[in-house]
């Protein structure tokens, strides 16, 4: 009896203790940590689920679209509930149940490469792999219907008690119809979807918007209908309007890859422009890629040249002098040069590109002629620093913000420069400028000495759809209205010359460049750079297209290798735009006169 006194005594004391610990710690948790703990069971039963906000699209200037995302969905796995196919794991399973949750796996990659592609054997590691427990992903950017076919598949299995354990998230997929078009303007996504080049990278946080996310308790059964939920909306990116024509970029595209070719050379630029407000409709460079497949592509073609590669301009770089010679007084079209076979300059001589003896021309010769002798002893009449702000305000020697990644500045001599630095920039050597830097500038020597900043951008649109402001920088005088006709006529005497450079009913004026290239490889000069630049019409100049053909092997002038393209992009571009034919015609004027 006393022992089971002494029995039942111990029994009630480990009782008390027992109750005295849960009391405790009951006390415990709800008075001193009851926050700490109740924060924490929240979040044992708290999902919460990105919201991908929806990227902006990219239009071109006559509403085709260059750049968009489809609704797409990546594919999530929950190994853990795969093996029980959706059974809780503190349920005991029935034998059925077990039969069933054995194949799965199997069964779902079945369905899986039905669908996607590949063989059974490409997914079930992924689905079987149970130290990923509750998440691995399966595949990315599947397109939501291909999703949705893959559902009604594993729903109706097991005479429709199904095949659980998939689920999906968000995932959209950036096409580009236009491909290869504008690729390089347009840039294209990286593997995280983020955009890793042209205006998909440099306008990332914009088009990008932000991901908003949803919220929700959740037990064991899944989401708890009546519980509290939070949502934060996505908040859409912005949507882009561009200046460029993509059926005017097709065709510049087209003129130039066949300029390339034939030339033999390495690369091309082809520009062009609306004179009047600085508007790109075309930004083409060959050879490019396609945006819908970057990892295709040369990694040298995934950027854009007219920004991003200065070289010499050669003698194209004669119309801005003129243009600074003609502002300041010191030349007309008319003025007269006598031009000798050769010039002293620095600790050598200047030569033009044809051998000659003295010759007597007017500006305008010198122009027709492309002569370099000409120019420089026409720019020896002015101070050094004074042709390098022209320059300066013509845009070179700085970026001109256009919003294109690895935009170069090119390059200016100082201002301390020596003689035979401002010698070589008069005609073209000596510094170094970007296809759209030199553009832009001739482009404001055509516009009545207007300087406009060259655009992209056309408008945009927010992720509500509201219009927003597009800031543009505003026109700059940079030469009179005067010395820009005197520069035109100059101009239009360079196309005169040969009947075969015209366009029928349209008068042109344009200036031909053949430099000799910096090679970065030896800091020597290897190879040329040959290019021409055409506006039209001289009356009022409306277009301006510029051709750069780098590094040719079958030729190296200008007049022959890019003024053939430059003439069909404009043929084309004319009409396309609707400018008017010439009411007049060219007046033959002097090239030389009689000393």
């Amino acid at each position: 009896m006393a022992n089971s006194t002494t029995r039942l005594n111990a029994l009630l004391l480990v009782m008390l203790l027992t109750l005295a610990a849960w009391a405790g710690r009951a006390f415990y948790l709800q008075a001193y940590d009851a926050q700490a703990n109740a924060a924490m069971a929240a979040n044992r039963m708290t999902y919460t689920k990105t919201l991908v906000a929806q990227r902006g699209t990219i239009s071109d200037r006559n509403g085709v679209v260059m750049a968009s995302s489809e609704q797409a969905v990546k594919i999530v796995a929950d190994p853990i509930m795969i093996s029980r196919n959706g059974i809780d794991t503190r349920v005991e399973m029935t034998p059925g149940q077990k039969k069933r949750a054995a194949t799965a796996a199997r069964d779902i990659s079945v369905v899986l490469a039905k669908y996607l592609g590949g063989s059974e054997a490409d997914y079930l590691p992924v689905l079987s792999d149970l130290g990923r427990k509750h998440y691995v992903v399966v595949k990315s950017q599947v397109p939501a219907w291909t999703y949705e076919q893959i559902r009604r598949d594993l729903a109706a299995a097991n005479d429709g008690i199904g095949l659980h354990g998939l689920a999906k998230e968000d995932d959209p997929i950036r096409t580009y119809p236009a491909g290869d078009v504008a690729a390089n303007v347009i840039g294209f996504m990286n593997s995280a979807g983020e955009g890793a080049g042209g205006l998909e990278y440099s306008l990332e946080a914009s088009l990008a918007g932000t991901d908003g996310k949803e919220s929700y308790a959740t037990s064991a059964n899944g989401r708890i209908p009546l519980a509290n939920t939070t949502l934060v909306p996505a908040v859409d990116g912005t949507s882009y309007t561009l200046t460029l024509d993509t059926e005017m970029q097709l065709m510049a595209n087209q003129a130039l890859a066949a300029g390339v070719t034939r030339a033999g050379a390495k690369n091309g630029t082809a520009i062009v422009m609306n004179v009047k407000t600085g508007e790109l409709l075309a930004l083409s460079t060959t050879p490019g890629f396609d945006s819908n497949d970057p990892a295709g592509a040369d990694p040298a073609n995934l950027g854009n040249r007219a920004v991003s590669a200065p070289y010499e301009p050669g003698s194209v770089e004669k119309v801005l002098t003129m243009a600074a010679l003609a502002d300041q007084g010191l030349v007309t079209a008319d003025t007269r040069v006598e031009v000798p076979s050769r010039v002293v300059s620095g600790d050598g001589k200047i030569k033009d590109a044809f051998e000659h003896g003295t010759l007597h021309l007017t500006a305008r010769g010198v122009i027709a002629n492309s002569s370099n002798i000409g120019t420089v002893l026409l720019t020896r009449q002015m101070n050094k620093q004074k042709l390098r702000q022209y320059l300066l305000d013509f845009g070179l020697g700085k970026k001109t913000g256009l919003g294109l990644p690895g935009e170069s500045a090119g390059w200016l001599p100082p201002a301390s420069l020596a003689d035979y630095s401002r010698d070589q920039i008069s005609f073209g050597q000596g510094l170094s400028v970007t296809a759209v830097q030199e553009a832009s500038a001739i482009a404001a020597v055509a516009n009545g000495g207007l300087y406009n900043a060259p655009t992209l951008v056309k408008a945009t649109v927010d992720g509500d759809g509201k219009a927003v402001p597009v800031e543009k920088a505003e026109p700059r005088r940079v030469i009179s209205a005067a010395a820009s006709a005197q520069v035109l006529d100059m101009m239009e005497s360079v196309v005169m010359l040969k009947k075969s450079r015209s366009i029928p009913n349209y008068r042109m004026a344009g200036k031909t460049g053949t430099a000799q290239r910096v090679d970065p490889q030896c800091s020597c000069y290897r190879g040329y750079t040959a290019s021409f630049v055409g506006v039209a019409p001289v009356e009022d100049p409306q277009l301006l297209v510029y051709v750069v053909v780098d590094q040719p092997t079958r030729g190296t002038d200008g007049s022959t290798l890019a003024l053939p393209v430059a003439q069909q992009i404009m043929s084309l571009a004319l009409p396309r735009y609707g400018v008017l034919p010439s009411t007049t015609k060219p007046t033959e004027r002097p090239l030389t006169y009689v000393p």
